[in-house]
C-alpha cells in the first residue's frame, strides 16, 4: 500500500514541522490584556494535528487498540517537540488502569410478563452490556419501574422510596423531572441535570444494590437518536477497575411499552406518575431472563500531560488546565478485516489538535500560574481519564485553578460571540465576559441547557471534585443556532446543527476545505481565558449556592 505510506508520512512530517514555534508578545497581567498580549495561536499547526488526527493511519483513536497506542505515542512526542516539560514524572504518560468487555453474539434478554415471553434482539430491542467484570453472567430477577431512578436529598427527591430494589431489575427513565408551574426551578427548570444523565442512573443502581438497570430511550428525552447508544455498545465498553452493575443497558421505547403493556401497565400514566414528588417504585409483574456473554481484557491507557511552568515565585504552585480528550470510537473488525473506521474529526481530533496548537503558542510566553495541557483518554466511554486524573491528579487539586475544556469545536467560521456553557457556576464567567469584549466578542446567549452537555465531558470529572471548570464555546451542539457567525448565518448555523447527523457515526471525517478560522478563534479564546485565569490575582471561585463548591478539594 504505497499511496497509503506516503500520504501518512507526509501528513506527520507537515504536522511535525508545523510545530516549530513562532515569537510572540509578553504574557498578558489582566483579562482585556490577556485577549490582546497572549501568544498567538497559529492555524497551520492545528490544521495539520487535525489532518493527521482523523486519518484512517491512526483507525479511530480507539481505547485499547492499535490507533490509540499510536496517538499516545503522537502526542506525547509532539509535547516533547513544542517543549511541554513533562507532567508525570520524567514522562507525559499517566497510566489509566482500564477493564474493556463487549457483549458477545449468543448473549440473551428475554422478558416474561402476563404469560408471554418477550424476546429481545440485540440493537433493535435493547442494547446491554456486564459491568462487573464477568466472562459469562447470568440473570434472573423481578423487574421494578424506578421513574427517573433520582435519589436526591436537596430536592426531596427519592425514586426508591419504600421499596428494596435489591437484586432486581431497574427500569428507569431518562432525564430528571420537568418543572412545574409551582416548582418552575426543580431540577435545574428546563435545564438537564446531573441526575438526569445515564451516568448517573448506572452509579445509583450500582449503589442501590440493584441487580441491573435499563433505561428507557426516547430522542427527546437522551437528546440524541437510538443510534448513539447502539453504536456505543456495539463497540467494546470500558470502566476503571472495580465493582460494576451485572447488567447495563437501554430499551428502546417501542420494546418497553410492549413489556409494560404485557404486565399490565400503562408506561404513559406511570411516566406522568413519575414527575410527582412522593414517586414510589412500581413492582411489574414481569421478570427478567439475561446471559450476557462477554469477552473481558485488563488494558492499561494513558492520559497524556504536560507543563508550562509558571514564573512567579508563589502563584507557580497553583496550575490552569487545558483539556481535551484525544480517544474516539476506533476501528471495527470483520473477519480479521478493518470494516469501519470512525475517525472523529470533530469529537474530538479538533480539541486535541486545537490543545496541541496552543501550547505551542504557550511554551515560550509562561504565565505567572503553572499551565497543564491534559488530554485524558476513554472520555467516549464515560469520562474515564479525566476521572481517574481527579483521583490521582499530577497536580494537588487544592491549587489547581481551573479546567478549561474543548470538545468538538466550529468547524464553520468565525464567530461574532462565544459560548461559555457553565461558566455562570463560578467567577470563570466574569473573566470570560472580559476576555471576550477585548476579542471584540460577546457571550453568547445562555439557553437552557436540555440534553445536559454540561456533564458530558471532561471538565465535568473536575467540577464534581471542586474545581471550577466548563467546555469553552460548545457551538457544535447549540441546536438553536445561538452562535452568530461572521459569514452567512443562517447557512452556518445550518452547518453547524447538521453536524447532530455525523455526531458519533462514520461521516465524522476531516475535510480540507473546512474554515477553520472559528476553530483557531476558539482555541484562542480558551488560551487567553487560561491567561487570564493563570495572572489573576486569586484562584477563581464557585457562585455561592453552586453544589460543586461545596466539594472540599484534597
Amino acid at each position: 500500500m504505497p499511496d497509503r505510506r506516503f500520504r501518512a508520512a507526509a501528513l506527520l512530517t507537515a504536522a511535525l514541522f508545523a510545530t516549530l514555534p513562532a515569537a510572540h508578545g509578553a504574557p498578558p497581567a489582566a483579562a482585556a490584556a490577556a485577549a490582546a498580549a497572549a501568544p498567538a495561536v497559529l492555524e497551520a499547526p492545528l490544521r495539520a494535528h487535525l489532518s493527521f488526527l482523523a486519518d484512517d493511519l491512526l483507525e479511530g483513536r480507539g481505547t485499547g487498540q492499535r490507533g490509540g497506542e499510536l496517538t499516545v505515542r503522537y502526542l506525547e512526542t509532539q509535547a516533547a517537540a513544542i517543549g511541554l516539560k513533562p507532567a508525570a514524572g520524567k514522562g507525559y504518560r499517566q497510566k489509566v488502569e482500564l477493564v474493556g468487555q463487549k457483549t458477545q453474539p449468543g448473549s440473551l434478554l428475554r422478558f416474561e410478563a402476563g404469560g408471554k415471553v418477550i424476546e429481545t434482539a440485540f440493537g433493535r430491542d435493547a442494547v446491554y452490556a456486564n459491568a462487573g467484570g464477568q466472562l459469562d453472567t447470568r440473570l434472573d430477577a423481578p423487574i421494578v419501574f424506578v421513574g427517573y431512578g433520582i435519589d436526591a436529598p436537596e430536592e426531596g427527591w427519592n425514586d426508591f422510596r419504600g421499596v428494596d430494589v435489591k437484586g432486581k431489575l431497574l427500569v428507569a427513565m431518562v432525564n430528571d423531572p420537568q418543572p412545574t408551574s409551582t416548582e418552575p426551578e426543580r431540577f435545574g427548570g428546563k435545564s438537564l441535570t446531573w441526575y438526569g444523565r445515564w451516568t448517573y442512573k448506572f452509579e445509583e443502581a450500582l449503589r442501590q444494590g440493584a441487580a441491573g438497570i435499563l433505561l428507557i430511550h426516547t430522542t427527546a428525552s437522551a437528546s440524541y437518536p437510538w443510534s448513539v447508544p447502539v453504536n456505543s455498545f456495539s463497540h467494546e465498553q470500558f470502566h476503571l477497575a472495580g465493582p460494576g452493575n451485572p447488567l447495563q443497558g437501554w430499551i428502546s421505547e417501542d420494546m418497553a411499552r410492549t413489556l409494560f403493556m404485557a404486565a399490565g401497565q400503562d408506561l404513559d400514566a406511570l411516566r406522568a406518575r413519575a414527575e410527582v414528588k412522593g414517586f414510589q417504585p412500581v413492582p411489574l409483574s414481569a421478570s427478567v431472563h439475561a446471559q450476557v456473554k462477554s469477552t473481558v481484557r485488563q488494558v492499561a491507557e494513558y492520559n497524556v500531560a504536560g507543563i508550562v511552568p509558571g514564573t512567579d515565585p508563589k502563584l507557580r504552585d497553583e496550575a490552569v488546565i487545558y483539556s481535551a480528550h484525544w480517544d474516539h470510537l476506533g476501528i471495527d473488525e470483520h473477519n480479521g478485516q478493518p470494516d469501519h473506521i470512525w475517525n472523529g474529526a470533530i469529537d474530538n481530533g479538533s480539541g486535541t489538535a486545537a490543545l496541541l496548537a496552543m501550547a505551542q503558542a504557550a511554551v515560550a510566553h509562561p504565565a505567572r500560574r503553572t499551565q497543564i495541557f491534559l488530554w485524558p483518554c476513554a472520555e467516549e466511554q464515560g469520562l474515564l481519564g479525566s476521572l481517574a486524573y481527579t483521583r490521582a491528579p499530577l497536580w494537588p487539586l487544592a491549587k489547581t485553578a481551573a479546567d478549561l475544556n474543548l470538545d468538538s469545536m466550529n468547524f464553520v467560521g468565525p464567530t461574532r460571540d462565544i459560548g461559555v456553557p457553565g461558566a455562570e457556576r463560578s467567577s470563570l464567567y466574569a473573566t470570560s465576559r472580559q476576555v471576550a469584549q477585548a476579542m471584540g466578542l460577546t457571550l453568547a446567549p445562555g439557553v437552557p441547557d436540555l440534553g445536559g452537555a454540561y456533564f458530558r465531558a471532561d471538565h465535568f470529572s473536575f467540577a464534581k471534585a471542586g474545581v471550577p471548570a466548563f467546555n469553552v464555546g460548545s457551538a457544535v451542539f447549540s441546536g438553536d443556532g445561538s452562535f452568530a457567525f461572521v459569514h452567512d448565518a443562517a447557512a452556518s448555523a445550518g452547518r453547524m446543527r447538521a453536524f447532530t447527523k455525523d455526531y458519533h457515526q462514520v461521516s465524522d471525517q476531516y475535510d480540507p476545505d473546512w474554515d477553520l478560522s472559528g476553530m483557531v478563534q476558539q482555541a484562542q479564546f480558551t488560551l487567553n481565558l487560561g491567561y487570564a485565569v493563570a495572572n489573576a490575582p486569586s484562584m477563581p471561585a464557585w457562585r455561592a449556592g453552586e453544589a460543586w463548591g461545596k466539594v472540599k478539594r484534597p
